[in-house]
Order: structure tokens, then C-alpha cells, then sequence
């Protein structure tokens, strides 16, 4: 791509509750570079996750303009959305969202089922993204057999199945032990040094966010003034 990933310009999002408006964010404009890694660092109820949902089509902003990987997501039907994600942005959320009767294979399949591609050809990605996360051995497993980090790795080849532009990843370490999440870590880190993947990683844990090349600060909905963070040791420096 030529110009940014992710280009937001004024975006505000607010949530109706009866007959109050509740703002969540305010007025953020922010650029994602192709090749990026991007942390999207806040507490709680700084409005993280509903960031990267608007990133990923997910939801839509209230007011402003968000385009992402060439297309305005502000002006898209849900249907135009759902095709333009499959194909464009990879998901990976803090549980995994795995679905139990299907295999490690069958679950990375599962994005590739909107496109046009025979059942042997969506076979043959799928083992190639599992492949990616070091998980060949592991292809007719089913989630309650694999631990915890061998799920988000699945999780994660599942997202990166149609090689898309753009990998979003909420809290990915959030519900794994620190030996798994250091391995979950690694490979989003190779992803993006190996494959040139342009990678947005909401976390709230300060070693998260230090394999990132930038950090943005969220505080109630705003953007902190000082949004960039290059060296990794003044992320950890600022750890509780």
C-alpha cells in the first residue's frame, strides 16, 4: 500500500442509553503506517477495544472519517462490510473464539469459506498459516485438546488465513500464563519483522506493549498529547 493502513480522522463514538449519550471517544485522529507495529496502551474503560473494533468494520464511528486499507468503513452496508473484512483485516481476540467441534484446520478454514477457493485449495492455506504459528503437528486437533497458547496461536493463524493487510489483536496475552504469552509475543514479533505485517495490539500489560515500534496512550477516550513512545525501555519504565 502506498498511503496508511488505518487513517482516522475526528472519530468520536458514542453509545445511546435511553435517552442519554454516552461519548466513549473523542475527536481521535491517528495514522497507521504499512509495516507498522502499533501497541494501544489505556486502563479499563478507556475505550481500547472500541478503537479497534472500528479498525476491524466491527462497529462504525459516530462522527468523522475512518478509512482503512484503501476503503471507508463509514460509508459501507454491514453485508459490504463483512466481504471487505474477510479479506482485509485478521481478528484475534483475548479468548480465542475457537469454535469447539471444529478442528485446529477446520477453525483457520473458516474465514476463507467467503471466498471463492475450492475445499482443497482452503485446506492447503489453512495448513500453511498453522505452518506460520508452528502448529503443522497439531492440524486435527480440537481446542479443549491444545493449551491455552496453542489456541491463540490458532486464533492467530486463523487471522492471517487471507493474508491481509492489517492484524488486529486484542489483549492476546490477557488470559495466558507468562511462559505462553511470551510465546504469543514472539510470534506476533515475527510476524511483523519477517512478514512485514502491519500489527495494531491493544494491551494493558506494559511487556505487551514494549514488541511494539510505537505506542499510543488512551486515556477516557482521548488520545494522550505525547502518543508516541519509541524506545521500548520507557514503556517499561512506565509500568506500575
Amino acid at each position: 500500500m502506498t498511503g496508511p493502513v488505518v487513517e482516522m480522522r475526528s472519530v468520536c463514538k458514542s453509545y445511546r442509553r435511553g435517552d442519554r449519550e454516552l461519548p466513549v471517544l473523542k475527536d481521535i485522529s491517528l495514522c497507521v503506517e504499512p509495516r507498522e507495529f502499533l501497541a494501544l496502551m489505556g486502563p479499563s474503560g478507556s475505550g481500547k477495544s472500541t478503537l479497534l473494533n472500528l479498525m476491524a468494520g466491527f462497529d462504525r464511528p459516530t462522527s468523522g472519517t475512518l478509512v482503512v486499507a484503501g476503503r471507508d468503513l463509514t460509508r459501507a452496508t454491514g453485508p459490504e462490510l463483512a466481504r471487505w473484512r474477510a479479506g482485509h483485516v485478521g481478528f484475534v481476540f483475548q479468548l480465542y473464539n475457537l469454535l469447539p467441534v471444529l478442528t485446529a484446520r477446520e477453525n483457520v478454514e473458516l474465514p476463507l469459506l467467503l471466498a471463492n477457493l475450492s475445499r482443497a485449495e482452503r485446506r492447503r492455506r489453512a495448513e500453511t498459516a498453522l505452518a506460520l504459528v508452528a502448529l503443522s503437528d497439531r492440524l486435527d486437533h480440537y481446542p479443549h485438546q491444545l493449551s491455552g497458547g496453542q489456541e491463540q496461536r490458532v486464533a492467530i493463524a486463523r487471522a492471517l488465513v487471507s493474508d491481509p493487510p492489517l492484524l488486529l489483536a486484542d489483549e492476546p496475552t490477557g488470559d495466558l500464563d507468562a511462559e505462553s504469552a511470551g510465546e504469543v509475543l514472539s510470534l506476533l514479533d515475527d510476524l511483523h519483522r519477517e512478514l512485514d505485517k502491519t500489527i495494531v495490539v491493544v494491551t494493558h500489560d506494559p511487556v505487551a506493549a514494549a514488541r511494539a515500534r510505537r505506542v499510543v496512550r488512551l486515556e477516557k477516550g482521548v488520545l494522550s498529547p505525547q502518543a508516541r513512545v519509541e524506545r521500548r525501555d520507557e514503556v517499561l519504565s512506565a509500568a506500575p
